[in-house]
């Protein structure tokens, strides 16, 4: 008989429904610690899972030992950033995924900016940092209120940001959300607006290496035409060629490439070497490409993207970014994806929750659509939401306009009191984007 490799997942989002997935299909038992079921992580553990507060180091290293892992890959960020990584190697259990040094990288935005600064690294873009409120003007009046974006500096689950003429319409409103973030004992960084589109560059690191997944192009706004407040991400887009309409294969290198230099200054900052998954959030504008932010693992949405078509072993790459012997040679299936959020109704600023769920499978089989269990609650076989997107649908094709049928198509198959973006994936939207990006590159 095989021994297979046993591995624990940290997590219990659509994000880490598709890595254990990936896991899975890699050869690997999992075993899975959540802070609320996950059915379809639950399936691929055999139910060996175990419910708990994920910032309960002690409960995961016993729940991990006991199991006897040679591995744990963590999913979500605020693990991350406390520091579990240092505290399930200090247990014998090796961990995919950055130290608490290293996860600065997105629990501290100044951290970030400072580190692209002191590096020189070409990508940053002008910014300051404040503790309080007295040289905000000045700043604001220096770089023009039009060129406003407002950050607090910690962990926001992706809406913390405010941009001017998005959300920021007066001086007045960029004060006081300032102001805001002070009451509540944080720090706030002002960044220069950029103008362009955003792209998703997710890359695997073991320390010197980076070696990069499928571009992605995610949907933050909540309403269809990019209208309404921001969200986690309500769906997400990649090509088969792995680029986009308007990201080059020399603008993806050019993005590896800083990635290396951060890499290397996280290095040289903190003495620890980062490894485990670096989103890197970009954007491509009239000066350049530039940093938006990083993450310190998979995106969700886009994992959902990058996971189901990566045709190497997940579970080889992940012994590899543990040793530090990362290859280049990762092979992902020339094949498009659309994934589509379904989110309850009213998400995100009043959401309907513990509203039921009905799932069609066989009906989504027939289709080859995939579906990822998100921010759920199982309960007694039944499946309710909760305030957060509930449960996302992956349309796999040979191309985008394929693989966006699939995934609308899916939508139909699932009722409750829920609503998705239709637009997105659409050739309407992929072509308002690429129009957006020439006049820019005009200017």
């Amino acid at each position: 008989m095989i021994n297979m490799t046993k591995i624990l997942l940290i997590g219990n989002g659509a994000r880490e429904h598709a890595i254990a997935e990936a896991l899975v299909k890699g050869g690997a038992e999992i075993c899975a610690f959540m802070a609320k079921m996950n059915p379809g992580i639950s399936a691929l553990c055999n139910k060996n899972v175990e419910l708990g507060k994920l910032t309960n180091f002690a409960a995961i290293t016993t729940f991990g030992n006991k199991n006897k892992v040679e591995f744990a890959v963590v999913g979500p960020e605020a693990p991350l950033a406390m520091g579990i990584v240092d505290a399930l190697k200090a247990q014998g259990i090796p961990t995919v995924g950055p130290t608490i040094e290293c996860a600065q990288l997105e629990s501290s935005k100044i951290f970030a900016r400072s580190l692209l600064k002191k590096y020189h690294i070409e990508s940053n873009i002008q910014f300051e940092t404040f503790k309080k409120m007295e040289s905000i003007p000045e700043f604001v009046e220096k770089i023009g209120k039009e060129n406003v974006v407002v950050k607090p500096d910690g962990l926001t689950g992706g809406k913390g940001v405010k941009v001017w003429g998005d959300h920021l319409h007066s001086e007045k409103e960029i004060y006081d959300y300032c102001q805001e973030i002070f009451d509540q004992n944080g720090r706030v960084v002002i960044e220069e607006k950029l103008e362009g589109e955003e792209f998703t560059y997710i890359c695997f690191v073991d320390g010197k290496h980076v070696v990069g997944t499928p571009i992605v192009q995610d949907n933050k706004r909540a309403y269809n035409g990019d209208k309404g407040p921001n969200t986690g991400g309500m769906g997400s887009i990649s090509f088969s060629d792995h680029l986009l309409p308007f990201i080059t294969a020399e603008d993806v290198e050019y993005a590896r490439n800083q990635l290396e230099k951060v890499i290397q200054a996280v290095y040289n900052e903190t003495g620890v070497e980062y490894k485990g998954f670096l989103y890197g959030q970009f954007m491509k504008s009239n000066k350049g490409i530039k940093v938006v932010e990083f993450n310190i693992r998979f995106g969700d949405p886009e994992a959902m993207n990058i996971l189901p078509i990566l045709s190497s072993n997940f579970v080889e790459i992940c012994r590899q970014i543990l040793a530090g012997t990362l290859k280049n040679e990762i092979i992902f299936d020339t094949k498009a994806t659309v994934c589509k959020y379904l989110v309850p109704d009213g998400y995100p600023i009043n959401p309907k929750a513990n509203s039921e769920i009905i799932i069609d499978e066989k009906a989504l089989k027939e289709i080859g659509a995939k579906i990822y269990y998100a921010s759920v609650s199982e309960e007694e076989g039944k499946i309710y939401t909760s305030t957060s997107r509930a449960i996302a649908v992956l349309g796999i094709a040979d191309s985008i306009d394929e693989a966006e049928k699939i995934a609308e198509k899916a939508t139909q198959y699932i009722q409750g009191d829920l609503f998705h973006r239709t637009d997105i994936g659409t050739q309407a939207v992929i072509d308002k984007r690429t129009q957006h990006m020439n006049l820019i590159l005009q200017k």
